[in-house]
């Protein structure tokens, strides 16, 4: 029998990211809610341009990720692939 293991990322950046240790509920609102205070915490962060690689390289499509929201993060892979 053969089977395949993948090896997990690793993402023990994000135990230093401030939003772990702010809570999820600023970066993952509610629809139409405001992601101000989010992207304020996320421009606070060290590790701000490691979380949005993150995102943008496993296609996150929820929530602030880096500082940026689903539709800009969104904008910004269309602006990369032209």
């Amino acid at each position: 029998m053969h089977t395949d293991t993948l090896t997990p990322p690793d993402l023990s950046w994000q135990e230093e990211a401030l939003c772990a240790q702010t809570g999820g509920d600023f970066f993952f609102p509610e629809p139409g809610s405001s992601v101000r205070e989010a992207k304020r915490i996320c421009g606070l962060c060290p590790i701000r341009a490691t979380c949005l690689e993150y995102a943008l390289t496993h296609d996150m499509r929820f929530g602030v990720w880096g500082g940026l929201s689903e539709k800009e993060r969104h904008a910004l892979r269309r602006t990369d692939s032209r």
